[in-house]
């Protein structure tokens, strides 16, 4: 037994402590404003004056909201009502003008007993994207999703239900085409003979064969003319078609652009580098006036069409650099990796090098489909009546002659949604492909 002293010998706990809760500062909502909000005199004084900027606007603008009206006729109308309701010195918005004209700003001069088809198309399209942006969703909706691009212009433009029908079997024949050609004369020619005989089907037989299917089995819905196109539906028709064929089209520039055959890696820099150096208001009017003169005699190139061509061609010049900046991050290795493992070109860039590539560009990808999304506003110069040439419509009516911020609010409302969105979505990307912190 020691000797030495009881104060002498070193303390050890033989019971462990009862956790305690944290501080009540650092934690719950009373933490996070500490955290975020107040964590340094600087930052305290930031935040009370951010707030004190955010209540003097809510102040300005929350009475002009709520002092409103929703059953004039016209903006004298709306104006006395106002002055009726909050006294002679109140000022409100107007937003009898949204109630009176909403389906004008949505679906543009489309027949109104139609209405439930530009609803279908749009309510079909987003079933078709959703199990390729969320791999949660079951797999079985792939099916729509290969139906979606044929199912949704039918149901906008209408007319015979062979015409889809037949675009849809020049992918057949490609993909055949590429079958026969690619065991006798390589992937180069096969590859080729998938492109072209496609093409030739759409552009010479694809409409008569279509016509003589439908004598036969007539089959269809009412036409409906691409000027009878507008509003918000002419610029999610035009955005959502542009955003979605750019991104495999970009990709294929990027690829060409680093091909090491010269012939393809000069199309693919010369169309890139024109593109890109040309407004996109003058590819409009190139669709406008002179696309038309390039097509076969008696063709009648739909005008919608034509614009979805140069804006899906605009952005894919600047997709496809910023999936080419994507590519020059990588390191040599990965592509040394994909040589190591015996993979050929296209599925070394399917399996390791594009993967990697867009997840650097999603963000600059992401900005590319919003900034196109918005300039869809730029089809008004050119005769088309999206949201804005539609305001501008509405304020030439003696009516509403002089109503401003309330069409425009709503028309920025409603764009900042959908770009928002977008923004969200890439942010939920980011993070689920991250996994080099897991």
């Amino acid at each position: 037994m020691s000797d030495a002293p009881s104060h002498d010998t070193a303390f050890v706990r033989d019971a462990m402590l009862p956790p305690a809760p944290a501080p009540a500062s650092s934690v719950g909502p009373l933490g996070w404003l500490r955290r975020n909000l107040f964590s340094s005199w600087l930052n305290a004084a930031l935040t009370l004056l951010s707030l004190a900027l955010v209540a003097w606007l809510l102040a300005a603008v929350l009475p002009w909201i709520v002092h409103s009206s929703w059953t004039a006729s016209s903006l004298s109308e709306c104006r006395a009502q106002i002055k009726e309701a909050y006294g002679p010195e109140a000022s409100g918005a107007c937003w009898a003008v949204i109630r009176e004209r909403w389906a004008q700003l949505i679906f543009g001069f489309y027949p109104s007993e139609l209405y439930w088809r530009p609803i279908l198309a749009f309510g079909i399209a987003l079933g078709g994207m959703a199990p390729v942006l969320f791999p949660g969703f079951p797999r079985k909706v792939l099916y729509l999703s290969g139906a979606a691009p044929f199912l949704v212009p039918w149901l906008l433009w209408g007319g015979t239900v062979w015409l889809p029908v037949a675009v849809a079997l020049g992918f057949v024949l490609g993909y055949a085409a590429f079958r026969l050609v690619t065991p006798f004369g390589g992937a180069i020619l096969g590859t080729i003979a998938a492109a072209l005989v496609p093409v030739m089907w759409w552009f010479w037989l694809a409409g008569p064969a279509s016509g003589q299917l439908q004598a036969v089995l007539p089959l269809g819905i009412e036409p409906v003319s691409s000027r009878s196109f507008g509003g918000f539906m002419l610029s999610i028709t035009i955005g959502v078609t542009a955003i979605t064929l750019s991104l495999p089209f970009g990709i294929l520039l990027a690829l060409g652009r680093q091909s090491r055959m010269l012939i393809v890696k000069s199309i693919c820099v010369g169309v890139i580098e024109f593109v890109r150096g040309v407004p996109l208001i003058t590819l409009l009017f190139v669709a406008w006036l002179l696309l038309n003169y390039f097509m076969p005699p008696d063709t009648n190139f739909d005008i919608v069409l034509r614009v979805i061509i140069m804006v899906t061609l605009f952005a894919s010049a600047y997709v496809a650099e910023v999936i080419r900046g994507g590519l020059a991050a990588l390191p040599r290795g990965q592509y040394e990796a994909a040589d190591a493992l015996g993979l050929d070109y296209w599925k070394a860039q399917r399996l390791i090098i594009m993967p990697q590539a867009l997840k650097i560009s999603i963000p600059g990808i992401v900005s590319t489909f919003i900034g196109v999304f918005k300039d869809t506003t730029l089809v008004s110069i050119i005769g088309l009546l999206d949201p804005v040439g539609f305001s501008n419509s509405i304020r030439a009516d003696v009516n509403w002659n002089g109503i401003v911020w309330e069409l425009y609010g709503f028309i920025a409302a409603l764009f900042f949604v959908f770009c928002f969105s977008m923004s969200r979505y890439s942010m939920y990307l980011e993070r689920r492909l991250r996994t080099e912190h897991r």
